[in-house]
This record gives C-alpha cells, sequence and structure tokens, in this order.
C-alpha cells in the first residue's frame, strides 16, 4: 500500500477517535472502566454472571454500566487500531526513500503519549488538565497527519501564488488563535462548564462581578475522588464559559477576515477554494456553537462541534502549509 493512500485512511481513523472521544466524554463514559487498557481487567466489557462474579471480587464498590463501557472501550479499540496504523506509517516511511522520516517517527511518538494520556484520563479520574491535553493530542495529531500527507504529495499551485504569500503572516496568527479557542473549548468541556450560562449572548445576571479567573484557569485543582461532573463552584465555570464565547467571536472574526482576504488576493482556485471552505466551516461551527446553548447542549450537536473544530484545524493547517511552503 502506498503512504499517501494509508494516510488518507489513518486521517478518517483519527477524525473518528476524535468524535469517539467526544461522544465518550459528553455522555458521561470516560470512567465506564476504571482501569486501563482493559474493562474490569477484561478485553471486553463484563456481561456474562461469573464475569460479574469475578468483577464484584477485583473492584468491590463498583457497578458495571454496559452503556458506558462499550463506549468507553470502543474508543479505545478505535484508537489502537489507529496507533497500528500509525505505527504502520512509520514503517514505510523509513523503507521509502523519498518520504520524510523525522515527522513520522515524531507521530509515532506522540500516538505512544497519547495512548499515555489515556490512561491518566482513567488512573486519574478525569483531571481536567488531562482531559484538555488528550483532547490537544488528537487535535495535534490529525494535524501532523495531513502535514505529513502533503508533504508526500507535494502541493501544485501554479507560479506559487505571490500574492496570497503576502497573507502568511495573518494565517500563522489566525492558526494561533484558533488553538487557543480549541483549548479554551477543550477547558471548558472538560470542567463541565458548557451549561454554565444558559442565555445569549454571553451569560445571565450579573456575570462581570462573577467573574473569576484564578480559579477558572487554575491547572490544578486539589485532591478528589474523582473529578467527573466537575469540582469547579459556578462562578469559575461561568468564567470558563464566558471566555469560550468572547473567544469564539475574536476566532471568528479573524478566520473571517483571512478567508475573505485570500478570496480576494488569491490567484490560484486552491487557495480560493480553501477560503471558501474556512467561511463555510466557520459558519457551521457558529450554528453549532449557538444551537448548544438554546438546545441545552444535545449530544450530537456537541460531538458535531468538536469535529467542526477539528476541520477547521486541518483547514488553517493547509492554507498555513501552503502559504508558507518554498516555491
Amino acid at each position: 500500500m502506498q503512504i499517501n493512500s494509508l494516510l488518507k485512511i489513518t486521517l478518517v481513523f483519527t477524525l473518528c477517535v476524535i468524535l469517539m472521544g467526544a461522544y465518550t466524554r459528553l455522555a458521561d463514559a470516560g470512567l465506564g472502566c476504571p482501569d486501563w487498557p482493559g474493562c474490569y481487567g477484561m478485553l471486553k466489557v463484563p456481561t456474562a454472571t461469573h464475569e460479574l462474579n469475578q468483577v464484584q471480587q477485583d473492584f468491590p464498590g463498583h457497578t458495571v454500566e454496559t452503556d458506558k463501557a462499550w463506549l468507553e472501550m470502543i474508543h479505545r479499540y478505535i484508537a489502537g487500531t489507529l496507533g497500528l496504523l500509525v505505527l504502520l506509517i512509520l514503517v514505510l516511511s523509513l523503507k521509502s526513500q523519498d518520504a520524510p522520516k523525522k515527522l513520522p517517527m515524531f507521530i509515532a511518538a506522540l500516538i505512544i503519549f497519547q495512548a499515555a494520556l489515556g490512561m491518566w484520563t482513567v488512573t486519574m479520574k478525569l483531571m481536567p488538565i488531562i482531559v484538555m491535553a488528550h483532547l490537544l493530542g488528537g487535535f495535534a495529531l490529525f494535524s501532523l497527519l495531513l502535514l505529513l500527507y502533503l508533504r508526500n504529495k507535494p502541493l501544485r499551485i501554479p507560479g506559487g501564488d505571490p500574492r496570497a504569500r503576502k497573507l502568511a503572516g495573518l494565517a500563522a496568527i489566525c492558526i494561533g488563535v484558533l488553538l487557543l479557542q480549541i483549548i479554551l473549548g477543550g477547558w471548558t468541556s472538560s470542567n463541565y462548564a458548557a451549561l454554565a450560562c444558559t442565555t445569549l449572548p454571553i451569560c445571565e445576571g450579573n456575570w462581570v462581578d462573577n467573574l473569576n479567573f484564578a480559579d477558572a484557569f487554575s491547572p490544578f485543582q486539589g485532591d478528589h475522588p474523582s473529578f467527573e461532573f466537575g469540582v469547579l463552584d459556578y462562578s469559575a465555570r461561568m468564567t470558563i464559559h464566558v471566555a469560550h464565547r468572547i473567544g469564539a467571536v475574536i476566532t471568528s472574526i479573524m478566520l473571517l477576515y483571512l478567508a475573505f482576504k485570500l478570496i480576494r488576493t488569491a490567484s490560484s482556485s486552491i487557495m480560493r477554494n480553501a477560503a471558501w471552505l474556512l467561511i463555510a466551516l466557520v459558519v457551521l461551527q457558529v450554528i453549532l456553537g449557538i444551537s448548544n446553548v438554546v438546545l441545552h447542549l444535545p449530544l450530537g450537536i456537541a460531538v458535531s462541534h468538536n469535529g467542526g473544530a477539528a476541520l477547521l484545524l486541518l483547514t488553517l493547517v493547509f492554507i498555513n502549509y501552503a502559504l508558507w511552503r518554498k516555491a
């Protein structure tokens, strides 16, 4: 199999892992299995009578919630498959004379670290800083796999589009702004702050006087038996939510400005199409974000919001690669 064909499959698997991870987290199934990598010491969810009896011996006080446990295990199965695909990409890259070597090695190291973060997510009982790091690792993996794909299949833009290249600096700033917004989104989700504000455009009540940045953005939140459902008080969660909303406005303006500048200045259809895709994804994300508030975080829309963020990042990675690469 050619490396690029394998990379396409791996990119799809990575998106599936990101979506499944979001679904598992939002369905409160992150601790569906209290151990790692198995589930109650088994390779599948225990359902038979003798398996459940064994669980009572090995995990006293725990009750097997089959639906949540299966969500967690399916996520692990898909993630494990993704790990094997990444290792296969590394092997093929090392065997090929023309393929990059350092990038696939870094990607392989990243997915090993991702596995460790997955383990710590469970063993540290959904500690927000670990949950957020695990989410960011998935986004980083998605982006680096696209970068490897682009490096294996050189991007061809007639003439290099020198007019669009003048926007490279702006594109770099935009991807930085988007990354900060993704971090805010991950922090909002991992601290269960998505419903801290249920009105538009900002928050209900006298929210300005209740802002609490010190507690809201402290990376460590003390010792707790579990961080499931969050440990922060309302003011801290509200502060996180408000920061995410304001960040969404700033991010949307920046990305739309970049997109419209590209449409006006780019001479290649590739860059103009990328700009239109960026606009469509920004509009979709705004609609999904508003829907999460109005409809009180329905699972399907919340998961789609995570997927939209991943596709936005991928689009900006492509735009930056096209603008910064050597002609």
